[in-house]
């Protein structure tokens, strides 16, 4: 017998390892995005009640701690996903009858331009916040709205 195959199927593992640690690092950026999107809009919402008194009351689903948070757990989703698919992949590899399945590839796609496209919102009607008049102090009648 011939070492190429051998050779091939060493490649092919090869390149699966590969393929789930390009989703492990996809979905520790999904991680990490979520969660500076959520702490973000933390810090933005404590900056908005210090800035403007009157504090701007925020949508209790449509939020940036809610992006946030869909972020991460759709990164975890990620993780356990790549997970089985290189498991998946490697007893086909071994089995000699690999198969791709592209559908996995546009569900995720599909997620990942729906949570951006949410964000779009967030960044464009985040509403400004008018900074207080210099001379202003709590106590005058031009401070308070």
């Amino acid at each position: 017998m011939t070492r190429e195959p051998k050779v091939d199927r060493q490649r092919e593992h090869q390149a699966n390892e590969r393929t789930f640690l390009a989703w492990l690092r996809t979905s520790i950026a999904l991680i990490g995005f979520g969660f500076a999107i959520a702490r973000f809009g933390i810090f933005l919402r404590q900056l908005q009640g210090v800035v403007a008194q009157p504090a701007v009351p925020l949508h209790p689903f449509f939020s940036s701690e809610t992006l946030g948070i869909s972020l991460v757990i759709f990164g975890i989703g990620i993780i356990a996903l790549a997970a089985w698919r290189y498991n998946q992949i490697y007893w086909q590899i071994e089995r000699g009858d690999y198969r791709p399945n592209r559908l996995l590839i546009w569900i995720t796609a599909a997620i990942v331009m729906a949570l951006g496209t949410l964000s779009i919102p967030l960044l464009l009607f985040r509403g400004n916040i008018p900074p207080p008049a210099p001379n202003s102090s709590p106590n005058s009648p031009s401070y308070r709205r």
